[in-house]
C-alpha cells in the first residue's frame, strides 16, 4: 500500500455529506452549537475530539439516528433532518459499522451479513448465501467463518464481520466509529489496509472516526477536529500540525502524537533501504 492516501474528490465536485448549523443537546448539556463538515466523494475523512466531545453523536445525526435540535444534514444531495424524506431509501447507499460491531449474537456471521439484505431486497436465499460468502472473503476471513457465531470470532475477526455486514449492500457511503479500537497494532494496520484498499476497488466514500494516530497518518486524506462544540479545523494531517490551537498541538504534537509520527518515519526508512 503506497504510504500517502490516495487523491480524494475532483476538486469543485458537491460534497456526498454536507452539515450546515448543527445543533444537537442532550437536557441542558449542548453538544453541538453551529457545527458544519463537508465530506467529500471518494475521501477517507478521519474525525477525531476529545472524548465527550460528540464524533459519535454527529455520525448517528447524519445517519438519521439522532434528531438535530437545529441544522441542515444533506446525504447524496438528500436533506436528512426532513421528516417526510425516505431513511430507508437513503439508508440502501450506505454501510455503518459500529464501534463495538453491533453483530448479532444469535445469528451465524453469514446471517448477520445477511440481514440488510432482507430488509432492502428480495433475494433467493441461494444468492444470499453467495453475497455473504463473498463478502466475508472480501474483507479477508476465510470461508468456515461465515457459519460461526460471532462469540467465537476473535476480536479482529468481529471487526471484519461487522465489516463485511456494512458491504453488504455495496455501498458508495462507509461510516466507521472506531473501527481499530482494541486490535493490537499490527491487526490495527491490516485492517487499516483493507480499509483503504476497500476505498478504492469499491470507489468508496468514507467517514471514519478514531483516536488511532497511525490510522489517521496512514490512510485518511483529511482530519476533522471535533472541540469547543464545533469543527474547529479540518485538513491533512500535516496541515493540522502547523494549527495554533491547544487542543489540536497537544493531540498530534504531543508525546503520542511525536512517537506516531516517529514510527512512520522510520517505517518509511526501512522501506526504501
Amino acid at each position: 500500500m503506497a504510504e500517502a492516501p490516495s487523491p480524494a474528490a475532483t476538486p469543485g465536485a458537491a460534497p456526498v455529506i454536507s452539515v450546515r448549523g448543527l445543533v444537537n443537546r442532550f437536557g441542558s448539556q449542548l453538544v453541538h452549537d453551529g457545527l458544519d463538515l463537508d465530506v467529500m466523494e471518494g475521501e477517507i475523512l478521519g474525525v477525531v475530539g476529545g472524548s465527550g466531545s460528540g464524533k459519535s453523536v454527529l455520525m448517528r445525526s447524519i445517519i438519521g439516528l439522532q434528531t438535530p435540535v437545529a441544522g441542515h444534514i444533506t446525504v447524496f444531495g438528500e436533506e436528512m433532518t426532513d421528516p417526510s424524506r425516505d431513511l430507508l431509501a437513503v439508508s440502501r447507499r450506505w454501510g455503518v459499522l459500529f464501534q463495538a460491531g453491533a453483530l448479532f449474537s444469535g445469528l451465524t456471521v453469514a446471517e448477520n451479513v445477511q440481514v440488510p439484505l432482507r430488509e432492502h431486497l428480495a433475494l433467493s436465499e441461494t444468492l444470499m448465501d453467495e453475497i455473504a460468502a463473498y463478502k466475508i472473503a472480501m474483507v479477508g476471513l476465510p470461508g468456515e467463518a461465515g457459519a460461526k457465531y460471532p462469540a467465537q470470532l476473535s476480536g479482529g475477526m468481529r471487526k471484519r464481520a461487522a465489516l463485511a455486514r456494512a458491504l453488504a449492500m455495496d455501498p458508495a457511503l462507509l461510516f466507521l466509529d472506531e473501527p481499530t479500537a482494541g486490535l493490537d497494532p499490527p491487526g490495527a494496520a491490516a485492517f487499516d489496509e483493507l480499509i483503504a484498499t476497500l476505498r478504492d476497488t469499491m470507489r468508496l466514500t468514507i467517514f471514519l472516526i478514531t483516536h488511532d494516530l497511525d490510522t489517521l497518518m496512514r490512510i485518511c486524506d483529511r482530519v476533522a477536529v471535533i472541540a469547543e462544540k464545533r469543527v474547529l479545523a479540518t485538513g491533512t494531517v500535516a496541515e493540522l500540525t502547523r494549527l495554533d490551537h491547544p487542543w489540536i498541538r497537544d493531540y498530534f504534537l504531543g508525546p503520542r502524537g511525536r512517537a506516531a509520527a516517529g514510527a512512520r518515519l522510520a517505517h518509511a526508512g526501512a522501506r526504501g533501504s
